[in-house]
């Protein structure tokens, strides 16, 4: 019989989703104030959403830093997919180790020691920082997060089914097209959704690479709250949290679908 959680082990729980979430409920909560004072309530008003409208500096910021993130978590997953392909699949070849150091090491690297180098690299090549150069930073760190799920959902791969489909007659490239990317599809939308939140996160990457006209977000948000925290602030904020939220519940619901079609089918080929 299954035991429930102890006391002890609840209290835990709660404690840690609590000190996670109430800070965040509470960003959501004091963007509706009406005061300017986001640490007093003073009633419930949208007024700081209409402002949002009114402030181009936070809308410039703002969509450069879709752009980024949308062109930066593509690449990422392209360049990320290669990669882990190639540690999962190809064995031991020379130069592994030193190929897997160089996938992982954006891991565990501090932010600020690849943001310094990336922009020694740039001044050195004499290329005007701007919005490819942010590109590039974000890039560079997103591909090792997303290699690893990749190569993690290969790893666990059956390939009795590709090798069914060479025997078949099937070129490598259709093998890889047709069977294997469809079935690790929902490893690729969890590394793009990964890959986009990292970009949105990247404070210390985007300052050592950017550019005139290429200000992030994260960067007008920290320069303004230097200045003191206001209720725009909470309210963009709040917006970003309702994007991220719903991406992560439509990639939820998509992933969920895949796997209940995939056992279905399952046992559809059983039954036959």
């Amino acid at each position: 019989m299954r035991k429930g959680l102890s006391p002890f082990t609840l209290s835990c729980l709660m404690f840690g989703f609590a000190f996670l979430y109430v800070p965040i409920l509470l960003l959501v909560v004091y963007s509706f104030n009406d005061g300017k004072n986001v640490a007093i309530w003073s009633g419930f008003s949208t007024r700081w959403y209409a402002t949002l409208l009114e402030n181009e500096a936070l809308k410039a910021a703002t969509w450069v830093t879709l752009q980024v993130a949308v062109a930066s978590s593509t690449l990422a997953v392209m360049i990320g997919t290669l990669a882990g392909v190639l540690m999962a699949r190809f064995g031991h070849f020379r130069g592994r180790t030193v190929f897997s150091a160089m996938v992982y090491a954006p891991l565990v690297m501090p932010e600020v020691i690849i943001g310094l180098s990336l922009l020694l690299l740039f001044v050195s090549l004499s290329i005007d920082r701007g919005f490819m150069t942010v590109t590039i930073a974000h890039t560079t760190t997103s591909a090792a997060y997303v290699a690893v799920v990749i190569q993690s959902r290969l790893s666990s791969f059956d390939r009795s089914i590709e090798e069914a489909a060479l025997d078949l007659g099937a070129t490598p490239a259709k093998t890889f097209f047709v069977i294997t990317l469809p079935v690790i599809a929902p490893a690729l939308v969890a590394g793009w959704l990964l890959a986009f939140t990292l970009s949105l996160d990247a404070l210390v990457l985007s300052q050592f690479t950017t550019g005139p006209g290429s200000t992030t977000l994260p960067m007008q948000i920290y320069s303004k709250v230097r200045l003191g925290v206001t209720p725009e602030i909470n309210a963009i904020s709040t917006i970003l949290i309702g994007v991220v939220a719903t991406g992560v519940l439509i990639a939820s619901i998509l992933q969920h679908r895949a796997v209940k079609r995939r056992e279905r089918e399952e046992r559809e080929a059983l039954a036959t």
